[in-house]
Parts: C-alpha cells; sequence; structure tokens
C-alpha cells in the first residue's frame, strides 16, 4: 500500500506540474534534443531527480545500486524512519546512506547477494535493473518472446518479459537486451519515467518481437552493379558510405552516363530488404527481393558496398507504413522538419510508430525513430495494403518525373532508366511488375494498338520493332507516351509517332485490370 500511494501522489503531483514545464536544457550534458531529455526533466520536475540545475548529470556514465536506490525511494515517497535493522558484509549502520539502503532491502527492492553484500557503489546492470523495478512498482505481465541474448536459465528473464510486455523497455535494435551490461543515468530515467508515466512509452501497439534476421539496405539508395568494385572516380558519390545520386547524376557527362550501360544492374531504396548471395571483400552480391526478375528466383542480383546493408528483425512487420510519394523527401531528426536526417525516395517504405501533428514518426533500419511530413507519404494499411489504383492516378503519378534525369538502372526519384520508371510508378500502387522491359513486355495482359487504354505500357524493339524488346513507355492517351528515354534527356511526354518509337513499336502490355 505504501509503493501504490507514493505511486498515485507522484504521478498526480507530475501530471499536474508537466503541461507549464519548459523543455530548456536542465543540465550542461543534456541538450532539449537528447533523446531522454524529457523524461530527465519530468523526473526534476516530480523531485525524483534532485541534483542541481545547470550542472551535469553525467547522463552517460553507469548509475550506482545507491543511485538507483535514492531515485526510486523519491519515486516511491517511501518513508526512511524505524525500518528494521540490516545485516550487510558491506554496510554498516554508520554508513551515511544506511536508512535508505535499510529502506530498499526492508521493501525487498534491493537485497543482498550471496556474500550479503549491498556493494552500493557498485553499478546496476540491466538485468538486475528489470528485477529491482518489478520489485519496486508490483509490475505484472507475462510474455513468451525473448530477447536474443537472454536464454531460458537467465535467473531474471521473467522480470525483463516483464518490463517488455509493457513496452517499458523494447531493448536494442540488434533485439538484444544485453541483460550484463552497466546501465548508464540516462537509461535507467528513461525506464522510470515510462514506468511512472505511461505517455513516455513510444512503442506503438503493433510492435511484435521477431527475431528473424533480415539484411536491408540502410542507405537512401544503393546501386547495384554487375561486377564488385569497377568504378571510376565520380562513382564515388554512388558508393559512398552514404551515397549522393543526385550529385552522382549531376557529376557526370553523357559519356560517362552512357559507360555505365550494361554495367549496372538497378538499385534498392532504403529499408528494402535483399538476400546475400556472396560476398567478397568489401562487397555483397545481393537479390533485391522485391524486384523479380529470371536472372535469380530470390530477386534482382547484383553487388553493391556492404557497407550499404544492415541487419534488422521484423519487429514493425504489422504496423501501417508511411510510403513516399514524391520524387525525394526528407527525414528529419525531431517532430518539426528542422533538423534532417536524410533524403529519401519515391517508394521509400516505412513503419509507422507514432504521429506528431503533421509529421509521422517512422522506425528506420538502423536510427531508430525519425520524422517525415504526412504531405510527402501515403499511409498504408498493414491489412488492407495499397487499393487498386485508376488510370488517372497511375498517370498523376507519372507525370511527377517529367524532366527527371534519366539514370541506367535506376530506380529511385534521383535518377530512373525506362523499365525503372514503369516499375516504380506501379510498384507506388501496389501493382509488382517486373523490373526490366524485357520481362515486363512477355507478361501481363496483351493489348492492340487500337485497343490501348492510359497506363499501358508500350514496347519497342530493334530490327523495326521484330528483335529484341529495348525500351517501354507509359501509354497517357491520345497518341501520347511518358517515358524515360536515354542518358542525353530526362523523362519526357512525346508522340508515339516520334522516331525511332514510330518505327521499332513492338506491342504493348496492360497490367491494370
Amino acid at each position: 500500500m505504501r509503493k501504490l500511494y507514493g505511486l498515485l501522489l507522484t504521478f498526480l503531483l507530475v501530471v499536474s506540474a508537466w503541461p507549464m514545464t519548459s523543455f530548456a536544457a536542465v543540465f550542461q550534458d543534456v541538450s532539449d534534443r537528447h533523446h531522454s531529455a524529457a523524461e530527465i526533466r519530468y523526473l526534476v520536475d516530480a523531485g525524483i531527480i534532485i541534483e542541481k540545475p545547470n550542472e551535469k548529470f553525467r547522463i552517460n556514465e553507469p548509475i550506482t545500486r545507491l543511485e538507483a536506490s535514492a531515485m526510486i525511494q523519491r519515486a516511491l515517497k517511501l518513508p526512511m524512519d524505524n525500518r528494521p535493522p540490516v545485516k550487510l558484509a558491506d554496510v554498516q549502520s554508520s554508513h551515511p546512506q544506511y536508512p535508505l539502503i535499510a529502506t530498499m532491502v526492508d521493501e525487498g527492492i534491493f537485497m543482498g547477494n550471496v556474500d550479503k553484500e549491498f556493494l552500493p557503489n557498485g553499478h546496476l546492470k540491466r538485468g538486475q535493473m528489470a528485477a529491482v523495478l518489478v520489485r519496486a512498482f508490483d509490475l505484472t505481465g507475462a510474455s513468451t518472446y525473448r530477447f536474443r541474448d537472454v536464454p531460458t536459465s537467465y535467473w531474471a528473464l521473467k522480470d525483463i518479459q516483464t518490463l517488455a510486455v509493457r513496452f517499458i523497455t523494447t531493448g536494442y535494435l540488434d533485439n538484444t537486451y544485453k541483460p550484463n551490461n552497466s546501465l548508464t543515468r540516462g537509461h535507467f530515467s528513461v525506464f522510470l519515467a515510462r514506468i511512472l508515466d505511461p505517455n513516455f512509452r513510444e512503442t506503438p501497439a503493433c510492435y511484435t518481437g521477431d527475431n528473424e534476421a533480415r539484411q536491408v539496405v540502410n542507405v537512401p539508395v544503393t546501386t547495384l552493379w554487375k561486377q564488385p568494385g569497377a568504378q571510376r572516380t565520380v562513382d564515388a558519390f554512388a558508393t559512398a558510405k552514404t551515397p549522393d545520386i543526385t550529385k552522382w547524376v549531376a557529376a557526370m557527362s553523357i559519356k560517362e552516363k552512357q559507360w555505365l550501360v550494361g554495367k549496372l544492374e538497378t538499385q534498392a531504396l532504403y529499408g528494402q530488404t535483399v538476400k546475400v548471395l556472396q560476398t567478397k571483400g568489401e562487397w555483397a552480391q545481393v537479390a533485391v527481393v522485391d524486384q523479380s526478375s529470371p536472372k535469380h528466383k530470390d530477386g534482382y542480383p547484383g553487388w553493391l558496398p556492404k557497407n550499404h546493408l544492415t541487419i534488422t528483425y521484423p519487429n514493425y512487420k504489422t504496423c501501417d507504413t508511411a510510403m513516399v510519394t514524391m520524387r525525394t523527401a526528407d527525414l528529419t531528426n525531431d517532430s518539426v522538419g528542422k533538423n534532417v536526417f536524410r533524403r529519401i525516395s519515391f517508394n521509400t517504405t516505412l513503419p509507422i510508430v507514432g504521429e506528431k501533428q503533421d509529421r509521422f514518426a517512422v522506425q528506420t533500419p538502423a536510427d531508430g525513430v525519425k520524422y517525415i511530413e504526412k504531405s510527402a507519404v501515403k499511409r498504408v494499411d498493414a491489412k488492407k495494403g495499397i487499393a487498386k489504383p485508376t488510370a488517372n492516378q497511375l498517370l498523376d503519378t507519372a507525370k511527377i518525373f517529367d524532366g527527371l534525369p534519366y539514370l541506367w538502372a535506376g530506380t529511385s526519384g534521383f535518377g530512373l532508366d525506362c523499365s525503372g520508371f514503369t516499375y516504380s510508378v506501379y510498384r507506388q500502387h501496389g501493382i509488382n511488375i517486373p523490373r526490366d522491359s524485357s520481362v515486363q513486355a512477355v507478361t501481363g495482359t496483351k493489348v492492340l494498338k487500337k485497343d490501348l487504354q492510359p497506363g499501358d505500357l508500350l514496347f519497342f524493339a530493334y530490327n523495326k520493332g521484330k528483335g529484341n524488346v529495348h525500351h517501354v513507355g507509359m501509354y497517357i492517351g491520345k497518341g501520347q507516351m511518358i517515358h524515360a528515354p536515354n542518358p542525353k534527356r530526362t523523362v519526357e511526354i512525346i508522340s508515339m509517332t516520334t522516331e525511332p518509337y514510330n518505327t521499332e513499336y513492338s506491342g504493348a502490355r496492360r497490367y491494370l485490370k
């Protein structure tokens, strides 16, 4: 009853004070942009953190068992008078913090080890923290999910699972908990704040721990090459740790763009899943799972720098997603759009884990939660998927690329090739067509020229339309098409009678039914 009363009193006091609180930095080492700034401010206002303002909080230093005890005592407002004496090998009644230690032991929150030591200055481990918080706040809840590095035999497994099922912790991005790591003062503050005020538990209801590892793209756009390591100086823009496709395209002459023909395979976007087929030095051959191709059963194959990938776990696979609808859009570190994290491409799709006014909070592959303007994306329902488009919707999407630079193998809003253009437009509307024009030309439904409808794909072949297909465009009506022609030009709208397309026309296919 003492714990529950103290917790309720603290909660009521803090809730009443919280709306009036400024988010200005309280401590020198805790800026207002720090990921735990709000939680620390909350605890300061509640009188749980009592360090002097305008000094250092020592946010990244390990928290001691005594420091954690003091914060818990103040959070629960536990009286420290008239506690039974405790027999500890390393704490005498003369210890300056003896009343606090006796209170923790009497309440059953902290207990001595097998050697009957309290270890007041010892660092609190993450596993110990779970047990301490469960005991202190009478937390309940069970889960069958187990972090990858917490064995079934681990003594605090059930306590860790209780914190997880209540979304007080979700562990690390690699689905580990690191139970034997020391806990920092900042992290302990976050955990404590989440217990006292559930509003700090930002984990969405759609979060479900899943330890099936996946390799995903961890850069805005990665370019897949036919062979590893055969790049020129100018290609450093594409192969850098953080590629800049806009600068790459702008830096190349027409001749340098033409050189890429036959040397590139395709591109993959931020967050797209790939299957690693083999590695060679700093390069990996992968198959892009979302791009079907007869070249490999698992997806479109090609080589990319290994540092363009990261391992993730599909913990958010049941969340709605934000799919970029503009050529490019900015992900920001903050919810007001002032601090840009990186610029991402059309069709990039990330799980939605929250909303902040005109922005979605989205989960990134390896950098936690970022924000994106709602006007730059569409929300895709995890269960319903993307609604079937109309022909006009397809055309509206296609036309946003009018004037975009051509890039051989391009599938992004930074540059497109002919089949990357048609593949990307259809993908925006939930229709997955093959990546290459030669394969697009033999799937879908065959359409006679006289029966063309907007949205149909038009194919062009060598030998006056009788040879191999080498180009694709999209019919937009009234004898016109929109396409990504070649390195000398940009995406454009032209008449179908324009040469050489008039002579090389070989047929049409319909993917919109």
